[in-house]
């Protein structure tokens, strides 16, 4: 169990971090369309203190208890906003749900091409001996050094942050792609997904057809990322 603890924290920290990037940029754009919701409870924050405070069990247990059974990391999270200012100003509530999975494709764009950068400057190379996320390793060093954990964790951001950008743009609710139709498309997705909202457990029942979908969208985007680091 000891062994695991490095693995743990360097994906924990890399979790929240991504998953606090992702919440802060729904804030941002909220308060910036003139929701002030998000705003007013201290969560336009890189600081994630206010979003586990939110979501402790999300941001928290969920992922540590993920790691200890899969070996990667699961959680949630998310900010208030005003219901009532999305069905005025639908394109500012499209924005702010497009919001989040942006901020996860930049954080993953960033960790490919630091690791390209790092590979060109051999500092790093690729792994000798792959795994889901130990994409390159460290030249020198040896395995625990602080390099070494630069390399694990670029790999756990990288995909991380992939599987958090395609697996919110899923257009079901209650995930951000959801929003992103209704917002752009309020006369038919908008009052579409508002019906659904009616029906009991609906939130429960669309993120297990997401679960069911996301294989068949995660498969080619990795071989594209693939592509892009091994070119």
């Amino acid at each position: 169990m000891a062994e695991m603890l490095p693995g743990l924290l360097i994906w924990y920290l890399v979790f929240l971090f991504s998953t606090t990037f992702h919440e802060f940029s729904h804030a941002f754009l909220a308060y910036k369309g003139g929701d002030l919701t998000a705003y007013e409870t201290g969560h336009v924050t890189l600081d994630p203190s206010p979003h586990i405070r939110r979501s402790p069990v999300g941001m928290v247990l969920v992922p540590i208890i993920s790691y200890w059974q899969l070996g990667w990391m699961v959680g949630f999270a998310s900010v208030p906003f005003n219901a009532e200012w999305g069905r005025l100003h639908p394109r500012r509530q499209a924005l702010m749900s497009l919001a989040g999975p942006c901020a996860n494709l930049l954080l993953a764009l960033i960790a490919l091409g630091t690791m390209r950068a790092l590979l060109a400057a051999h500092v790093f190379q690729y792994a000798s001996e792959g795994s889901s996320t130990q994409y390159v390793e460290a030249i020198r060093g040896g395995a625990h050094s602080p390099l070494a954990a630069l390399a694990m964790a670029l790999g756990v951001m990288l995909k991380l942050n992939v599987v958090l950008f395609l697996f919110n743009l899923i257009p079901v609710p209650p995930l951000d792609g959801a929003g992103v139709l209704s917002g752009f498309f309020p006369d038919t997705f908008g009052s579409l997904y508002e019906r659904m909202r009616q029906m009991p457990a609906i939130e429960f029942l669309g993120l297990l057809l997401a679960w069911q979908v996301f294989p068949y969208m995660v498969a080619p985007a990795f071989h594209v990322v693939l592509g892009l680091l091994y070119r």
